[in-house]
């Protein structure tokens, strides 16, 4: 996620999997943070275990935020 949206050493990346407990939703999710020194945090949540996001999901989970804005 630092590499994708080209973030500075300031700028903190949390990672968090969580068990999703609503229906239809998969056992474990993955919740992606970024709080910038400056201006608002962006989430991004990704309905799978974090050992199994690539590169391409977290593309995908940028892209359909931006399509949401």
């Amino acid at each position: 996620m630092r590499t994708l949206l080209d973030l500075d050493d300031d700028t903190a990346v949390l990672i968090r999997q969580l068990a999703c407990t609503e229906p239809g939703c998969p056992p474990l999710e993955t919740v992606v943070v970024v709080l910038p020194m400056e201006g608002d945090a962006r989430r991004w949540t990704l309905h799978r275990p974090a050992d199994q996001i690539t590169e391409t999901d977290l593309r995908a989970a940028l892209l359909a935020a931006e399509q949401h804005d």
